[in-house]
């Protein structure tokens, strides 16, 4: 192992709030870049997502840590003239510059990419939108509930028959479409090594929820017949189906047909291999919602206990249905460095690390997000700016009178 990590001296600007972009961000600052997390002198709202009422509440700002750790914290009103000396520096600074500021609000102020591309040749230049870039909703505000789960279909079909559309988890598209934005940076950084240039990289939280979709929207333009809404108690394979067992607890089981018989054996129910309902295909199609229907009588006999030790002998593939409290003991996450240690961050003491490992590289040890404007002057200093030049930025508002640490 070495301390020197993959993006080891790589600079990044993070301009962009709530999660996706600030995601993207902290994946390349779990390889070592050095990323400075750009606020307005109120903050990023996701400081607050901890007390929202939609969200887990919690004490601590586990959702603000989750997004900016290992991020240094600079506080500028991009509203105010001044501040457009300090986006200069940060330009021609960066390496990777992300933003998810509405393009009318970008041009505004100055942020579009044929703004700055010429202070910097070299600048991976990163764009996050709701829908795209073009088209006739370019410019409507896109949350991942109404952009990547609802716009893309799959909302529609995350349901069980006759069931409306219920409510996603909550920023499950934002972390999605972090992913696609790390991997457009990465493979833009990859580009400037061979040819020396920056580019202009894009993706949308719409493109990240039709890609997860892909496999039925892509049936759509096959012009294919869409399966039924999964329905528990007609369900197309009685093998393929959600149970719960005695003690309540819920399971996705996963049979193949070629492993019933030896289920229903382990069940104790031989007598369903002969059984004239189920003997041939066509009679066990019609009487699929009787099967199901003895499947859950038997299942909801036993405790899961038994039922995992049962299915795991037998070799058929299932899965408990985990809450977010069941989740964090699993052991999988400790071994797999899923959930990772986190500094600084008070009570806090962990938090969930980025989807994917490269081995004998050491991820960056977690350490809590910046407090608002925490590195304003450390960063100021950095770029250029004297005790006169940032007196001058706080007296015309482009920075604040204090720096607050706390987050």
């Amino acid at each position: 192992m070495t301390n020197e990590n993959i993006f080891s001296g790589l600079k990044v600007v993070d301009l962009s709030s709530f999660i996706a972009g600030p995601g993207a961000a902290v994946i390349l600052a779990d390889f070592g870049a050095d990323v400075i997390k750009v606020e307005p002198p109120a903050g990023d709202f996701w400081r607050l997502g901890n007390k929202l009422a939609i969200e887990p509440i919690a004490d601590e700002a586990y959702q603000w840590h989750l997004s900016n750790r290992n991020k240094r914290g600079l506080t500028l009103d991009l509203k105010s003239p001044s501040s457009r000396q300090v986006v200069i520096e940060l330009v021609e600074w960066a390496d990777v510059f992300i933003v998810n500021t509405p393009h009318h609000a970008r041009k505004h102020l100055g942020l579009e990419y044929d703004d700055i591309a010429a202070l910097n040749p070299r600048l991976i230049y990163a764009d996050l939108t709701g829908f795209g870039e073009n088209g006739p909703d370019a410019n409507l505000p896109g949350f991942d509930l109404t952009a990547f789960w609802a716009r893309s279909g799959l909302l529609s079909m995350m349901r069980d028959e006759g069931a409306p559309p219920t409510w996603p988890v909550s920023g499950s598209g934002d972390n999605a479409t972090a992913v696609s934005l790390y991997a457009a940076i990465a493979t833009a950084l990859y580009r400037r090594e061979r040819t020396g240039q920056g580019s202009y990289v894009t993706t949308s939280l719409l493109a990240s929820g039709v890609w997860s979709a892909s496999v039925m929207v892509g049936g759509a333009l096959a012009g294919a017949r869409m399966p039924a809404m999964h329905d528990r108690a007609h369900p197309a394979n009685a093998g393929a189906n959600v149970y719960r067992s005695s003690d309540g607890v819920w399971f996705v089981l996963v049979a193949q047909t070629n492993k019933v018989a030896d289920l229903v054996k382990a069940m104790d129910r031989p007598d369903l291999l002969t059984d004239p309902r189920f003997t041939d295909p066509a009679k066990l199609a019609a009487n699929r919602a009787v099967l199901t229907a003895i499947f859950e009588e038997v299942f909801s006999a036993k405790p899961m206990a038994y039922w995992a030790d049962l299915l795991g002998k037998i070799n058929i593939t299932f899965g408990t249905v985990h809450g977010p409290e069941d989740v964090i003991k699993d052991p999988q996450l400790t071994a797999n460095d899923i959930v990772v240690s986190l500094e600084g961050a008070g009570k806090l003491t962990s938090t969930i690390s980025s989807p994917f490992q490269v081995h004998g590289v050491d991820k960056a040890p977690a350490h809590r997000g910046p407090g608002l404007g925490e590195h304003t002057e450390e960063i100021l200093r950095e770029l250029g700016f004297d005790d006169k030049s940032i007196e001058s930025l706080r007296e015309g508002g482009a920075i604040p009178e204090t720096s607050k640490r706390a987050a």
